[in-house]
């Protein structure tokens, strides 16, 4: 047997409301994740970068 639940459109209307809201905060917060995961995997690859081409001029022959 089911349980059937009654609700008044202005009820309805709070829940859809709420459940807009939630997935709405929920967006904004795998937004700002996503965007601060982006820029650390920026800088680690700015960092190796920089690094190869430090070792690239050190391994460079010497210029006479």
């Amino acid at each position: 047997m089911r349980t059937v639940y009654v609700v008044s459109d202005s009820q309805l209307e709070e829940l859809k409301r709420k459940q807009h809201q939630e997935e709405l905060d929920n967006i904004e917060t795998s937004r700002k994740r996503l965007e601060e995961s982006y820029q650390a995997r920026v800088k680690v690859l700015a960092d190796r970068e920089l690094e190869l081409q430090e070792e690239l001029k050190a391994l460079a022959p010497a210029k006479k």
